[in-house]
């Protein structure tokens, strides 16, 4: 393994002790832990995948958008 230092802020420490007592390990364990499954996500999702997720996460308000969508452009442009 390899060392690295870290700095937190006086929440996240407190915080990442809290979590190593409870769960009985390292807090080296919890940091490891966490940025795995930090760097897992990243490499399976993509920023085209994101995207794609993010489409319609908006409420425009209009119920017909998906099929008027030429129509509100064109007024938006008046």
């Amino acid at each position: 393994m390899v060392r690295t230092i870290i700095q937190l802020s006086e929440d996240q420490a407190a915080a990442l002790e809290r979590a190593a007592r409870r769960r009985g390990v390292s807090k080296a364990a919890i940091v490891r832990e966490a940025l795995g499954m930090l760097l897992a996500r990243e490499r399976s999702d993509p920023a085209g995948e994101r995207a794609v997720r993010a489409a319609g996460a908006g409420a425009s308000g209009l119920r017909d958008l998906g099929e008027r969508h030429d129509d509100y452009l064109a007024a938006s442009r008046v």
